[in-house]
């Protein structure tokens, strides 16, 4: 654990559980009283003539229910060995120290990767296309074969998200992932399996105490985090609106590097990063080399790195599928499930990880191609 005491790390918590006080406001109660414990320790009448917090927060601040679900929250970090960075610890991550809505606490499992020498944040949408998963792939294994251990930053969400996680864990980077939710759970849940190897290569990181759930106002404030834990924010597919551009624009308001992948004039997920892109607020990249010239990182002056040959271990059902899609290119999930008899809801279950294990690719129409050879 980052924190000097445990009595202090309850204070701390405490203050992030008061209602409607921010990390802005949060600060400015910090650097007026002094210490987190002197806040609390503060009387009322004192509090209320700070400007900004009034009688009803100062009320909040005083609960006595505070310090109790605040100790709570003290026993749930120790009992699962989560670190808490508080913004004024060496150990804080120091791009985030440069943001001035920065959480004042942060949360971290793995406790790796927050300060390395060189973050990328990858966000994009949520149902990308073939294209999309594609590119997300190639820049982020071309980025570990020429680099020298960079890191991979995103949300865990469907889409572009865990594609970027998964494949910095392929190619043994560690990757960060942001939560929009307390680390008692994992959402969405079908990434838990992704979410436990990346808390060991990578870290967990969330501002969130762990009765939080994942709320849908949450997750915009988790991609400040994103955007401010990085170097540089890459989106690849977004509409015209979304998380990934409001992240982008997060990014930008913290003086950091926009860069998005451009995609066909007539999609509709390409039309976020096109209109970027034609409109100067994000830098075109086609290729790592790209990325590593805009940011004017350092290319590795090791051999480049060998990455390891995708484990290819189909289940039975799966190479039936596949069996099935060589005979027939192009084929639609409903006639996958019946000529297979696999019950259509685990026909696409079985689809959907085939294709993120690059086994077999999506096409326009939502029909199947192969890949690979059948092992």
């Amino acid at each position: 654990m980052s924190h000097p005491d445990h009595s202090e790390l309850q204070y701390r918590i405490a203050l992030t559980m008061v209602p409607e006080i921010g990390p802005i406001t949060a600060r400015k109660l910090i650097d007026k009283i002094g210490t987190v414990r002197a806040i609390f320790e503060e009387k009322q009448e004192t509090l209320m003539k700070i400007k900004g917090i009034g009688p009803r927060l100062s009320g909040s601040i005083k609960s006595v229910r505070l310090l109790g679900e605040a100790e709570k929250e003290v026993e749930f970090l120790l009992r699962h060995r989560i670190s808490a960075y508080y913004y004024l610890d060496q150990d804080y991550p120091e791009r985030l120290k440069h943001c001035e809505d920065a959480p004042i606490l942060l949360y971290a499992r793995g406790q790796q990767g927050l300060n390395a020498g060189r973050i990328l944040s990858v966000v994009g949408t949520r149902k990308a296309t073939s294209y999309g998963r594609d590119i997300c792939r190639e820049l982020i294994r071309g980025l570990a074969s020429l680099l020298d251990n960079p890191v991979i930053v995103s949300g865990l969400a469907y889409g572009i998200d865990v594609i970027a996680h998964r494949t910095a864990l392929e190619c043994g980077l560690l990757t960060v992932a942001v939560l929009g939710h307390g680390l008692s759970t994992i959402y969405p849940w079908v990434h838990r399996e992704t979410a436990k190897k990346i808390s060991k290569q990578g870290a967990l990181v969330t501002d969130f105490h762990s009765g939080m759930g994942p709320e849908r106002n949450n997750f915009l404030r988790r991609n400040r985090i994103i955007a401010g834990l990085s170097d540089a924010t890459l989106v690849i597919e977004s509409g015209e609106k979304g998380g990934a551009l409001i992240t982008a624009d997060m990014a930008a308001s913290y003086d950091r590097d926009v860069l998005a992948v451009p995609g066909r004039v007539d999609d509709e997920r390409s039309r976020g990063c096109n209109g970027m892109i034609r409109s100067n607020l994000a830098a075109l990249v086609e290729t790592p080399v790209d990325i590593i010239n805009h940011l004017n990182w350092e290319e590795s002056t090791l051999p480049a790195r060998s990455l390891p040959a995708p484990e290819i271990s189909p289940s039975m059902d799966e190479k039936r599928i596949m069996a099935l899609i060589e005979q027939v290119p192009g084929i639609v999930s409903g006639t996958i499930s019946t000529r297979t008899e696999i019950p259509i809801n685990r026909t696409l279950a079985l689809l959907m990880g085939m294709e993120l294990k690059e086994w077999i690719s999506i096409e326009p129409g939502n029909r199947y191609r192969l890949r690979i050879s059948i092992p």
